[in-house]
């Protein structure tokens, strides 16, 4: 057998009689890699999977590029060839195999691939997996395996210089931070990562290698090669379609058994045929459980697994599935056009974030990163995230995740801004790319929606891409490049789709209104950037509400804590070259400032900044989350951009490049609960709604405290109200002339409560005017710390109104809560797992509180 390699599976059908042998064993080829630069003479130990930059780090050959401003000085990287070897041991027994196939699951990106000295083939696509026949290539003992991965930036730089017109493209193609040749934007022709070639929150850091598993299978007589479990009916007898794909070196007799949760539901007898047998086995699950998202039921998963067995051979493969219909509805109504999801016939409002990959090196993203991530989403109750079209189509393990946490998927190809020339090769690359992902993906019950590209139509109808075209280039070109995308998005992955994952909706471009329609707030999905570009007020989106807003945001620099990884003192200021090289927005601090100064008070030093700048993202972004849910069913969606970070940086993210939730991650936690009171400060009144997402009707108590900031109550409303489910409603409405006037607005708040079974479910404290014109008093906070058999306690004590209570400390972990309002005279108890600290002392030690006053 193969020697020195981690053996995946060795054995398959254990269950079934041992006198049949599994008919096929695949090995993972994950050891003694070597690497090196082309036409140079030094071997360097290499991880598969991995990268150039990660393995050039590994040996030392080059700095830390997320360190101060390295990433600048490693450009060089990406314009030369880089070449991969190891050798495979071949013994006698494994020549014996029928068939040997490579599967390469992710090559980046333009190869040439050698076994023993002889050229097996090349690949152009970072997204496609690969597999080839290479029995006759090997040879008993050692086997040379060699990859060559050519210049992206050559290769693209070939295609750009031969299409003779230019691609319009997004400015995130940083091409002169790269260094590329009279800033030529390759990016549009390279089936690659968009981000890798920069991003207005990322890096420019174009990597080759091997960023996904290298196997080798070997097989005989048959072979499964793919298993989809379609739904056709789901109610408390589920009846679905097993449809199993299955290779075969001849005609062969089989028996094909269906089992749930390892319990044997369905056996069929066939007569297997030479090549590709698609076989479908019709099967039922008695007393169904649905998969519900997060917040409205369980995340019940079946384990379906086929298995085929010969005389003398077996095989089987797994998939596990929640037992759900996801529809996408887009029906006229008074308004427009309706967007939103339904799920088991119960309209749901979107809760989430827009998601990137979380590193720009791709296998350094592991189970625990993932797990944290998606776990993190849960937590805070979102039941969505978009994967965003300039990453890639995230590994398995991210859709297990959310198939397990409840957290549905707007899923986008691969085409983040920029248009495509009409090249009928790029086309057929396209469609292959998206089979591979389609079947891959399709049998999680996390996918909602599948959709062709971000902003593309939205940059040539609105941002005057088309016009640009006509006038600096000729209608021709024009009309050349708009067929090319109605290829694309109108004709090759909607028919995909049909043919592949028919039961899930294709939305053809985010935003739009409808296919080859650009967005408007009345119908569609919306992208809505008057803030943050626009620079219009936070104020703008109570007036600016869409159908489903799938994305909008406002930056923030990271904490202090992230910031000392990758700077020295001596760059704390947000001008300094550094600060300014980890922002990639054009307007990026400036912006935070000019915002900051709106609604708060300047800070005194540079981390009472950071700290400030996550206040006022979240201040940001709460309001506009709030807008939306309040303004249901109208708006069915807030999407917030984003909720991740691919390297330490100022964006728009909720969590950053460490794990460290920013402000806005602790506040969405409070804005995304089933139930929330929002509050509607008009002219002369303001409104008190209660907004749930229950599909439960409760009948509760809603409590108003008008107080001072000494805790004094001044006023006082009491009603018994029914929340209707799966609705916003405005219960009460109070006259501002009762509340406040101009000299005390800024000394006084609302304390709300939303009371079921005697019991706070949701409370809110709202203020009348902006941080900055609050009159804040002085707070003394005492912390203590204590632990029990499960969590470190930190009890905080406060003797006035604290304002955005921050607590640190000697810790990578996140707290269950932070940045938090606490009333006067009040305690709150805040806990980490015991089992995320290593000695009780070091927090003791370290633990401190500031609040917005300490600021000033």
């Amino acid at each position: 057998m193969i020697k020195n390699y981690f053996l995946l599976f060795t054995m398959i059908l254990l269950s079934l009689s041992c006198t049949k042998q599994p008919s096929k064993i695949e090995y993972e080829i994950n050891r003694d890699w070597k690497f090196k630069q082309v036409n140079k003479t030094e071997w360097l130990r290499a991880t598969v999977p991995g990268t150039v930059h990660t393995d050039l780090i590994d040996n030392k050959k080059i700095e830390d590029p997320f360190f101060r401003i390295n990433e600048h000085s490693l450009q060089w990287i990406d314009k030369v060839d880089w070449e991969y070897k190891t050798t495979l041991q071949i013994s006698k027994e494994d020549l014996q195999n029928e068939n040997i196939q490579l599967q390469f699951y992710g090559l980046d990106t333009f190869t040439k691939i050698y076994l023993n000295n002889q050229l097996i083939s090349q690949t152009d696509n970072m997204f496609r997996r690969y597999t080839f026949e290479v029995k006759k290539y090997l040879k008993l003992n050692d086997n040379e395996l060699r990859i060559v991965f050519e210049s992206p930036i050559k290769k693209g730089i070939e295609k750009y210089d031969s299409l003779g017109y230019k691609l319009p493209v997004s400015d995130n193609d940083m091409a002169e931070i790269g260094k590329v040749k009279d800033n030529k934007k390759v990016s549009p022709f390279i089936r690659k990562a968009g981000y890798h070639f920069g991003w207005d929150w990322g890096p420019r850091l174009v990597t080759s290698g091997i960023w996904r598993p290298v196997k080798l299978k070997m097989w005989n007589k048959f072979n499964i090669k793919d298993l989809y479990v379609k739904q056709n009916k789901l109610v408390n007898i589920a009846e679905l379609t097993a449809n199993v794909e299955v290779e075969a070196t001849g005609s062969l007799d089989v028996d094909i058994s269906i089992l749930v949760n390892d319990e044997s539901v369905k056996e069929v007898q066939y007569k297997l045929e030479k090549g590709l047998n698609k076989i479908t086995v019709p099967f039922q699950i008695n007393n169904a459980e649905l998969w519900w998202p997060n917040g409205m039921g369980a995340q019940t998963l079946y384990n379906i697994r086929a298995e085929v067995v010969s005389s003398s051979y077996k095989d089987s493969t797994s998939r596990r599935i929640g037992l759900r219909n996801i529809e996408l509805v887009t029906e006229p109504d008074s308004i427009g056009e309706s967007f939103y999801f339904k799920v088991n016939g119960k309209p749901i409002f979107a809760k989430g974030a827009n998601y990137i990959p979380q590193d720009i090196f791709l296998p350094r993203v592991d189970e625990k990163k993932y797990n944290e991530i998606i776990q993190a989403a849960k937590n805070t109750n979102m039941n969505m995230l978009r994967v965003w079209s300039g990453g890639i189509y995230e590994n398995n393990i991210f859709y297990d995740k959310c198939d397990e946490a409840g957290i549905m998927v707007w899923q986008d190809f691969m085409f983040p801004i920029s248009m495509f020339p009409y090249d009928s090769t790029l086309f057929k690359s396209i469609k292959l790319e998206a089979i591979d992902n389609v079947k891959r993906l399709r049998n999680h019950s996390s996918i909602a929606l599948w959709c062709g590209n971000n902003e593309i139509l939205e940059a040539w109808n609105k941002w005057g891409w088309k016009k640009q075209v006509v006038e600096e280039q000729s209608q021709s070109i024009a009309d050349t490049l708009w067929k090319s995308y109605k290829k694309i998005f109108h004709e090759v992955l909607p028919q995909v789709i049909s043919q592949y994952d028919s039961g899930r909706t294709y939305w053809s471009s985010s935003p739009s209104s409808s296919m080859g329609l650009v967005s408007s707030l009345d119908s569609g999905d919306a992208h809505y950037w008057d803030v943050w570009w626009g620079q219009e007020p936070f104020e703008k989106y109570s007036e600016n509400i869409p159908r489903f807003m799938s994305e909008f945001g406002f930056q923030s620099f990271p904490d202090f804590s992230s910031v000392r990884k990758y700077t020295f003192p001596k760059d704390w200021n947000i001008y300094s070259d550094v600060m300014k090289s980890h922002q990639r927005s054009n307007i990026g601090n400036e912006t935070i400032e000019k915002y900051l100064h709106l609604y708060y008070k300047t800070p005194s030093d540079f981390e009472s900044l950071l700290y400030v700048s996550q206040l006022l993202q979240a201040y940001g972004v709460t309001y506009a989350i709030e807008t939306h849910r309040r303004n249901k069913p109208k708006c069915m969606g807030s999407i917030y951009w984003q909720i991740d970070d691919c390297w330490p940086v100022a964006s728009w993210s909720s969590i950053d490049y460490y794990g460290k939730w920013k402000a806005l991650h602790y506040e969405v936690k409070n804005v995304f609960k089933n139930f929330i009171l929002s509050l509607e400060h008009k002219s002369d009144s303001i409104n008190v709604f209660v907004v749930s997402d229950s599909l439960k009707n409760i009948n509760a108590k809603l409590v108003v405290d008008e107080m001072g900031f000494d805790g004094k109550k001044i006023n006082h409303w009491e009603k018994e109200i029914n929340v209707i489910p799966n609705s916003s409603k405005n219960y009460l409405v109070l006259n501002s002339k009762e509340l406040y006037d101009k000299d005390n607005k800024g000394k006084r708040l609302l304390y709300c409560k939303l009371i079921y079974n005697n019991k706070i479910i949701v409370d809110k404290i709202f203020y009348f005017v902006p941080p900055k014109q609050l009159d804040l008093p002085k707070v003394n906070l005492e912390l203590f710390v204590k632990k029990n058999d499960e969590e470190i306690l930190i009890t905080v004590t406060t003797d006035n109104l604290a304002k955005n209570v921050f607590i640190s400390a000697a810790t990578e972990y996140n707290f269950s809560d932070n940045y938090f309002d606490m009333l006067p005279n009040s305690r709150k108890v805040i806990t980490i797992p015991k089992s995320k600290i290593d000695n009780i002392d070091n927090i003791k030690n370290s633990i401190k509180a500031i609040s917005l006053i300490d600021t000033y």
